[in-house]
């Protein structure tokens, strides 16, 4: 199934807007948590080819997703919310249920950029000692080389 072409800056512009307005009601710990994650997926904008950055942002979005429900479970206000509280508050439980979605789409992306979960055996430069030389190397001069 091909996802469609979703852009790293909307992802971080929602999720920026929805910090934001979480921050009203939830200060401190989920703001620090949250914007350190948008910084990283920053980081992953600005260096498009970097599979650290995007794979760094990917975790983050994953960590802040169990973050942010310890967070809004243990502070959520329970009496005297006012209509900006209870707006803050939706707006920080709206943005954790899209993260799992935007984990999603930035895996997408972390896959585009050559990351994989495991490593490949096709991808490595590495070969064994005892592994088969290769037709192409048996076949040039033995002899000494020039610099």
């Amino acid at each position: 199934m091909e996802l469609p072409a979703v852009n790293l800056k909307a992802i971080l512009l929602v999720h920026w807007l929805l910090t934001i307005w979480g921050c009203i009601v939830f200060p401190g710990p989920y703001a620090w948590a949250n914007f350190t994650i948008l910084a990283l997926g920053v980081w992953a904008v600005a260096q498009r080819d970097s599979v650290d950055a995007i794979s760094m942002f990917l975790g983050g979005l994953v960590v802040t997703i169990f973050l942010d429900i310890v967070h809004i479970s243990i502070f959520y206000p329970r009496a005297g919310l006012s209509d900006t509280g209870r707006f803050s508050a939706g707006m920080a439980i709206l943005s954790l249920l899209l993260k799992p979605f935007s984990c999603c789409l930035v895996y997408h992306m972390y896959r585009e950029r050559g990351g994989f979960l495991v490593p490949s055996q096709e991808r490595s430069a590495y070969q064994t000692i005892d592994s088969e030389v290769p037709a192409d190397l048996e076949s040039r001069p033995q002899g000494p080389q020039g610099y």
